[in-house]
Protein backbone atom coordinates (compact mmCIF):
# COMPACT_ATOMS: atom_id res chain seq x y z
CA UNK A 1 0.00 0.00 0.00
CA UNK A 2 1.02 3.46 -0.62
CA UNK A 3 0.47 7.01 1.46
CA UNK A 4 -0.56 9.60 -0.42
CA UNK A 5 1.71 11.99 2.12
CA UNK A 6 4.70 9.94 2.22
CA UNK A 7 7.26 11.52 -0.41
CA UNK A 8 8.94 7.52 -0.77
CA UNK A 9 6.00 5.94 -1.71
CA UNK A 10 5.09 8.99 -3.76
CA UNK A 11 9.05 9.31 -5.02
CA UNK A 12 7.67 13.41 -5.85
CA UNK A 13 9.82 16.34 -5.75
CA UNK A 14 10.55 16.32 -1.75
CA UNK A 15 12.21 12.85 -2.45
CA UNK A 16 14.80 14.05 -5.50
CA UNK A 17 15.45 17.12 -3.97
CA UNK A 18 17.32 14.75 -1.10
CA UNK A 19 18.09 12.18 -3.08
CA UNK A 20 18.71 10.13 -5.98
CA UNK A 21 17.79 6.46 -7.12
CA UNK A 22 20.76 4.06 -6.88
CA UNK A 23 19.29 0.71 -7.73
CA UNK A 24 15.84 -0.75 -7.03
CA UNK A 25 16.19 -4.13 -4.79
CA UNK A 26 14.01 -7.71 -3.94
CA UNK A 27 11.99 -5.14 -1.45
CA UNK A 28 13.26 -1.98 -1.43
CA UNK A 29 14.97 1.13 -3.18
CA UNK A 30 18.56 2.43 -2.65
CA UNK A 31 19.27 5.51 -2.90
CA UNK A 32 22.15 8.04 -2.52
CA UNK A 33 21.90 10.98 -0.59
CA UNK A 34 22.76 14.24 -2.23
CA UNK A 35 24.01 16.07 0.92
CA UNK A 36 27.75 14.17 1.11
CA UNK A 37 29.43 14.80 4.03
CA UNK A 38 29.54 11.41 4.87
CA UNK A 39 30.92 10.04 1.10
CA UNK A 40 28.72 7.68 -0.08
CA UNK A 41 26.09 7.91 2.17
CA UNK A 42 22.90 6.23 1.55
CA UNK A 43 19.48 5.03 2.59
CA UNK A 44 17.49 1.86 1.65
CA UNK A 45 13.53 2.39 1.69
CA UNK A 46 11.00 -0.65 2.19
CA UNK A 47 8.72 -0.94 -0.77
CA UNK A 48 5.48 -0.72 0.97
CA UNK A 49 4.00 1.53 3.56
CA UNK A 50 4.88 0.48 6.94
CA UNK A 51 6.32 2.09 9.63
CA UNK A 52 7.92 -0.26 11.70
CA UNK A 53 10.17 -3.17 10.98
CA UNK A 54 7.98 -5.32 13.23
CA UNK A 55 4.95 -4.73 11.34
CA UNK A 56 6.70 -7.03 8.98
CA UNK A 57 6.31 -10.90 8.17
CA UNK A 58 9.40 -13.07 9.22
CA UNK A 59 9.55 -13.14 5.36
CA UNK A 60 9.32 -9.54 4.22
CA UNK A 61 11.11 -8.29 7.66
CA UNK A 62 14.38 -10.87 6.35
CA UNK A 63 14.03 -9.86 2.53
CA UNK A 64 14.11 -6.08 3.89
CA UNK A 65 17.46 -6.75 6.16
CA UNK A 66 18.84 -8.86 3.20
CA UNK A 67 18.90 -5.40 1.25
CA UNK A 68 19.89 -3.72 4.03
CA UNK A 69 22.95 -5.82 4.24
CA UNK A 70 23.87 -6.02 0.87
CA UNK A 71 23.61 -2.19 0.30
CA UNK A 72 25.77 -1.76 3.36
CA UNK A 73 28.67 -4.50 1.90
CA UNK A 74 28.39 -2.67 -2.13
CA UNK A 75 28.95 0.68 0.53
CA UNK A 76 31.83 -0.79 1.87
CA UNK A 77 33.63 -2.72 -1.07
CA UNK A 78 33.01 0.96 -3.22
CA UNK A 79 34.29 3.24 -0.55
CA UNK A 80 36.35 1.42 2.06
CA UNK A 81 34.51 3.10 4.91
CA UNK A 82 36.15 2.19 8.72
CA UNK A 83 32.43 1.30 9.72
CA UNK A 84 28.78 1.33 8.16
CA UNK A 85 26.53 3.43 10.69
CA UNK A 86 23.07 2.16 10.61
CA UNK A 87 20.01 4.54 11.93
CA UNK A 88 16.28 3.94 11.50
CA UNK A 89 14.67 7.42 12.42
CA UNK A 90 11.34 7.84 11.56
CA UNK A 91 9.53 10.42 14.07
CA UNK A 92 8.18 12.32 11.64
CA UNK A 93 8.00 10.38 8.35
CA UNK A 94 6.23 7.06 9.30
CA UNK A 95 7.26 5.05 6.05
CA UNK A 96 10.39 2.23 6.99
CA UNK A 97 13.90 3.19 6.11
CA UNK A 98 17.50 2.85 7.05
CA UNK A 99 19.91 5.10 6.69
CA UNK A 100 23.28 4.00 5.77
CA UNK A 101 26.45 6.14 6.43
CA UNK A 102 29.94 5.26 5.85
CA UNK A 103 32.07 6.52 8.79
CA UNK A 104 36.14 7.04 8.44
CA UNK A 105 38.77 7.45 10.91
CA UNK A 106 39.52 10.70 9.59
CA UNK A 107 36.26 11.76 8.66
CA UNK A 108 33.50 13.95 10.12
CA UNK A 109 32.07 12.86 13.32
CA UNK A 110 34.38 9.51 13.31
CA UNK A 111 33.45 7.77 17.01
CA UNK A 112 30.28 9.45 17.63
CA UNK A 113 26.44 9.91 15.52
CA UNK A 114 26.44 11.20 12.28
CA UNK A 115 24.33 14.21 11.38
CA UNK A 116 21.36 13.66 9.69
CA UNK A 117 21.47 16.51 7.53
CA UNK A 118 24.54 19.06 7.99
CA UNK A 119 24.27 20.45 4.71
CA UNK A 120 28.00 20.98 3.56
CA UNK A 121 28.93 18.89 0.72
CA UNK A 122 27.18 18.99 -2.29
CA UNK A 123 28.64 17.63 -5.67
CA UNK A 124 28.74 18.13 -9.52
CA UNK A 125 26.15 15.59 -11.29
CA UNK A 126 29.18 13.56 -12.66
CA UNK A 127 30.40 13.09 -8.92
CA UNK A 128 26.90 11.80 -7.79
CA UNK A 129 26.84 9.87 -10.98
CA UNK A 130 30.25 8.10 -9.89
CA UNK A 131 29.83 7.57 -6.59
CA UNK A 132 26.18 5.84 -7.83
CA UNK A 133 27.89 3.73 -10.05
CA UNK A 134 30.52 2.77 -7.37
CA UNK A 135 27.69 1.33 -5.53
CA UNK A 136 26.09 -0.48 -8.44
CA UNK A 137 28.59 -2.22 -9.42
CA UNK A 138 29.45 -3.90 -6.09
CA UNK A 139 25.46 -4.79 -5.76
Amino acid sequence: MKSPDCFYCQKNETLSDLMLEVAKLDVSTVYLFKEQTYRGRCLVAYDEHVNELFELSDEKRNAFMKDVAQVAQAMSKAFAAKKINYGAYSDKLSHLHFHLVPKYEDGPSFGSTFEMNPQCVYLSDEEYSSLIEKVKNNL
